[in-house]
């Protein structure tokens, strides 16, 4: 088939109808990687992540190594250059991905598994994982755009909010460190760094590979004994340090040269596999994680008019990831603004939602629960959640029952227990932030 009309082909079959519970299959590979398969025959296409435990939370004291180690797979592999690897997927209509965060870092595959197509994109796939050749050149350029994102970030009021909030919050813990390092990190990390690092951690026991598609179940053993046979046996990774939730409330201020004072408002929230997590996530989403119908959204937005959006979530991560609340506003409505979704918060704690709220929002996260997997690649993130955190295999089947079962009292219970209204770490910056 040729190589555009792969292309072409690839684009368009990017959705997959399935079943709303996926029969997901585990196993383990000779060396020790985690695999998570779920076939999905709809369509001839395969999506493939390998997720590592390297994420930013592993860099110790060289921060923004783990982003940096992650970014450079795909710039050198097996004595090609970036340019020839790109070319080797684009001639079969593969695309390649890369991505690193506090916690995970994923590279990912998706191919027509049409042999002409699929095996020259395994074959990459492969050497990109398991021969990076980290060169020079492109580690320098690679460096030089942090260090550029980084100077551009002192004129972004929500990237300055989000470091200084994460700083604060998780105080000496590795989650306080920015992904994309600091000024004084970055010009510090060197090729014997990455080296290091992609040895330590991109190895066989500390991975999961997850596989999404029209492949059979003997082809992905055969697949994921091809891709973890290449990488060192290794160890997992140590466990991270537990987190110390904030004891006392803190306010910083940060005046920047804007008409707007962005707000962000937090504490330390809940582990991807917490026993609240349902409880904890239907509550929030009737507090601030529904959009314009969130009683956040009624009171600042619709009430008083005080900020276009509202928001609050939870970013649950392997240890206690935050809670975090946030807005933008005019600066002298800041004050204002910044008491409303404070009282907002202590009076959710406090009295919880009402019947009437709680069906709206199992209503709304079921009847929208079919969206999440309504894709190869939406299943294979899911599967790649459940892998590295280690929750049970009937996550996806169990999760409208366990929405469902959630009750007033119970959200009141966690939230009292759970989130202290006094105990906020809030960050202002604009112009006249007070």
């Amino acid at each position: 088939m040729d190589a555009k009309l792969l292309g072409i082909l690839l684009s368009l079959l990017l959705t997959l109808s399935v079943q709303a519970s996926p029969n997901i299959e585990h196993w383990q590979t000779e060396n020790g990687a985690e695999v998570y398969f779920v076939p999905a025959p709809e369509l001839a296409m395969v999506d493939i992540t390998v997720a590592f435990d390297a994420g930013a939370a592993r860099d110790g004291k060289q921060s923004g190594l783990a982003l940096l180690t992650n970014a450079m797979l795909n710039e050198g592999a097996g004595g090609l250059d970036t340019d020839q690897i790109a070319i080797a997927f684009e001639d079969v209509g593969a695309q390649f991905g890369n991505s690193s965060q506090r916690d995970m870092a994923i590279i990912s595959l998706r191919t027509l598994t049409e042999k002409e197509a699929f095996d020259p994109a395994l074959a990459m796939f492969t050497k990109v994982l398991t021969q990076p050749d980290f060169p020079e050149p492109a580690f320098e350029r690679i460096k030089k755009q942090m260090l550029i994102g980084l100077q551009a970030e002192k004129q972004s009021p929500s990237a300055l909010a989000s470091r200084a909030f994460y700083s604060n919050v998780y105080g000496e813990h590795s989650y306080a460190a920015m992904p994309a390092g600091d000024e004084n990190s970055v010009p510090q990390l060197t090729l014997a760094s990455l080296n290091a690092f992609y040895k330590q951690y991109y190895v066989a026991k500390n991975a999961v590979i997850v596989l999404v598609g029209a492949v059979t179940i003997t082809q992905a053993k055969h697949i994921a004994e091809q891709l973890s046979s290449g990488l060192v046996t290794g160890e997992p990774a140590s466990s991270l340090a537990r987190v110390t939730p904030t004891t006392e409330e803190k306010t910083i201020v940060i005046e920047h040269p804007s008409s707007q004072t962005h707000i962000v408002m937090g504490q330390v929230g809940m582990s991807r596999g917490d026993d609240d997590y349902f409880t904890l996530y239907v509550g929030n989403h009737i507090l601030g994680g529904s959009g314009l119908v969130s009683q956040l959204s009624n009171e600042v937005r619709e009430k008083r008019g005080l900020s276009y959006s509202v928001y609050s979530y939870f970013r649950p991560m392997r240890e206690l990831g935050p809670y975090q609340f946030g807005l933008q506003t005019r600066n002298d409505q800041a004050e204002e603004a910044l008491n409303v979704m404070k009282t907002t918060l202590k009076e959710f704690t406090e009295k919880g939602p009402t019947e009437a709220e709680l069906l709206a929002a199992k209503q709304n996260i079921t009847g929208e629960f079919a969206l999440r997997l309504d894709s190869n690649s939406k299943i294979a993130g899911y599967l790649a959640m459940i892998g590295f955190y280690g929750l049970p295999l009937d996550y996806l089947e169990t999760f409208k029952s366990k929405i469902n079962a959630v009750t007033v009292e119970q959200i009141k219970e966690a939230y009292s227990r759970r989130i202290k209204a006094d105990n906020m770490i809030t960050v202002l910056v604009g112009g006249k932030a007070e």
